[in-house]
């Protein structure tokens, strides 16, 4: 969701000079669009707290485009394991986001994220069985470096029957510590489960990122949930809610 940072690449047009007592080209402008790209490893991957690879490393990546009026796209992919690990009659390697919307200021502190995200399995999967493809309704409020985040799904919830119309509430902050280039990231967040007793849980997390410069990063952060231990166990016996501390390398193009 959640999900990780990258940096912009901005493609800028080159001007020409102009000659005296010769009429100059006409400078190209800079373009309206930046184009960002990410790649990172995990050491296992967390979303909305709950184990997606069995505790088992991932690899993910994705690009961005953004237009300097405030729309963008965007595709984030991660490798994943937690609907096999869940259900051995399905093969599904691989989670595929495509996102979009609007990011605009409100007054001189405050920003408002207006978006759409579909999340896509590919795979196989058994007859009758409700598949996890998901697209929610999205709507944020940030002030400095706080963020709070509604999230709406208008299709079931990935894989839970009859689960439209659940919901999922962020408040996240990242918060420059002044000490080695270090950030403090913290998250609390809620996932409401429509239909599904004892499927809804709290989730949180608190971390710290390094920047190294040239597009390196680094992460750590220590995530726990209260989600049911019963129904959140998958085929193979492992508790998806539990307590993990989670590393992370990504590399910004």
């Amino acid at each position: 969701m959640l999900r990780f940072s990258a940096v912009s690449m901005i493609l800028l047009g080159s001007g020409l000079a102009q000659a005296h007592a010769q009429q100059a080209a006409a400078p190209s402008s800079p373009s309206a669009f930046s184009v960002s790209a990410n790649l990172s490893v995990a050491s296992q991957y967390r979303y909305r707290g709950i184990m997606q690879t069995n505790n088992r490393p991932a690899i993910q990546g994705g690009f961005d485009i953004e237009h300097e009026s405030g729309f963008y796209l965007g595709n984030w992919n991660s490798s994943i394991s937690w609907l096999s690990d869940s259900d051995p009659d399905v093969s599904s390697a691989v989670e595929m986001d495509f996102y979009g919307g609007y990011k605009f200021p409100l007054g001189e502190q405050f920003s408002v994220d207006l978006g759409a995200i579909h999340y896509r399995y590919p795979g196989s999967y058994p007859d009758g069985y409700t598949k996890p493809h998901t697209t929610e309704l999205y709507l944020g409020l940030g002030y400095g470096p706080v963020t709070f985040k509604y999230s709406h799904a208008v299709t079931n919830l990935f894989g839970v029957a009859d689960s439209r119309n659940s919901q999922y509430y962020d408040l996240s902050g990242s918060f420059e510590t002044g000490f080695w280039g270090l950030t403090l990231d913290a998250h609390v967040g809620y996932q409401k489960v429509r239909n599904l007793e004892d499927g809804s849980y709290t989730d949180w997390s608190l971390g710290v990122t390094k920047d190294w410069g040239a597009g390196f990063s680094t992460g750590i952060a220590y995530v726990d949930t209260n989600a049911d231990r019963d129904l959140y166990t998958n085929s193979r016996g492992k508790y998806m809610g539990r307590s993990a501390v989670v590393l992370n390398l990504s590399k910004a193009f």
